[in-house]
């Protein structure tokens, strides 16, 4: 019952997500198409991920426009893809906030990743394909990465345990000062559903661009 592409999912708890440094945005500041390596705990890289939106729409929207990210593995093969539609960025409208459908393969919808209202903490819904809530994710109440990484937990339903964690490792002074190129690391259980832990990736982009994206 595993998609095609994601048989190396299966195998492993954790992974890490680099995103790669632009040129262009180092020397003018001008906001391009974000592009990441996804690797395993060697350091080996096994997907790639790249945003396809156009210009105007990533300087219009910033951090607030819709995306699709293609994750396509070493082969060549897109295996999954992150799709967020257009919403409203703003806590005053809890009626209409951001959410992220995945697909695996391409066209075959594995679970959601839905942002939920609330007064102080970034707190989001980990869904199946049949939009029945799995798992719950609890940011900080601050999201500061200065000196030191931001942990956002992976609950149970019943928010009783953690399993997990979305962390956005602190990378140096120098690099968090002048650019916007981040690392992220995912912690899931061995046991998970791949499907799931497919849906996890998808909700570590979305805290990408809500929390971390200028």
């Amino acid at each position: 019952n595993c998609p095609p592409g994601l048989e190396y999912l299966t195998q492993i708890d954790q992974i890490l997500i680099h995103q790669q440094l632009e040129l262009l945005e180092i020397l003018v500041g001008f906001e391009t198409s974000n592009k990441y390596e996804i690797k395993n705990a060697l350091g080996q890289r096994v997907y790639f991920a790249a945003e396809d939106t156009d210009c105007l729409t990533r300087v219009c929207c910033g951090p607030s426009r819709p995306f699709t990210i293609r994750i396509i593995d070493n082969l060549g093969h897109e295996v999954i893809t992150l799709q967020r539609p257009l919403r409203c960025s703003s806590c005053c409208c809890p009626c209409c906030l951001q959410e992220v459908e995945v697909q695996a393969p391409p066209g075959t919808t594995v679970g959601y990743v839905v942002q939920n209202w609330h007064a102080c903490l970034p707190r989001f819904t980990v869904q199946d394909e049949r939009r029945m809530d799995v798992l719950k994710i609890t940011g900080p109440c601050v999201v500061c990465s200065c000196c030191e990484d931001v942990n956002f937990e992976v609950k149970t339903l019943d928010e009783t345990a953690t399993i997990g964690k979305i962390s956005k490792q602190w990378t140096g002074f120098v690099k968090e000062a002048f650019t916007d190129a981040d690392n992220f690391g995912i912690k899931f259980p061995m046991d998970l559903d791949v499907k799931i832990k497919a849906v996890m990736i998808g909700a570590c982009f979305l805290i990408v661009s809500l929390s971390f994206t200028n």
